[in-house]
């Protein structure tokens, strides 16, 4: 049998590893990503389920984030959700009717506002065709990106 002495020593032991390794956990934490690795989109055809990764990396479509946030080009800082412009219109109908409604025409190309679902449409599948994957142009199955 192990003495009442050696007993208390591993339990005190146990315990200060075990607050060391808390504390560890706490101080150094794993860094949040920039970029959301996944998002799932609510909508009344399914959710959609988009992957940053597969999208941006060379192993994948190699897309880069001006790809598909258009606006503001070039300006990595800028960069905000589809869903900041192009909005599903709320009860009360406030969303922007326009691109003009928040900037300068001299500072887009585009001034007629799309809803998210056809921005989401128009360019997902316009990519999707190219890399000759996923939904085509005018095609009825939903379920490719309409999963769950």
């Amino acid at each position: 049998m192990t003495s009442k002495k050696q007993l208390l020593f591993a339990y005190g032991l146990a315990i200060h590893l075990l607050l060391v390794g808390i504390i560890c956990y706490a101080a150094f934490p794993a860094k949040a990503p920039e970029e959301p690795i996944r998002i799932m989109y609510q909508t009344n055809a399914g959710k959609v389920l988009f992957d940053h990764y597969t999208h941006t990396d060379a192993t994948g479509y190699g897309a880069s984030c001006f790809d598909c946030h258009h606006h503001p080009m070039d300006d990595d800082s800028a960069l905000i959700a589809c869903g900041e412009c192009h909005q599903v219109p709320a009860e009360d109908g406030a969303k922007p009717d326009r691109c003009l409604d928040c900037h300068d025409e001299s500072d887009i190309e585009d001034t007629e506002m799309i809803s998210r679902a056809d921005a989401f449409h128009q360019g997902c599948i316009e990519c999707h065709e190219q890399f000759e994957k996923g939904p085509q142009s005018g095609s009825d199955n939903c379920s490719k990106c309409h999963v769950l």
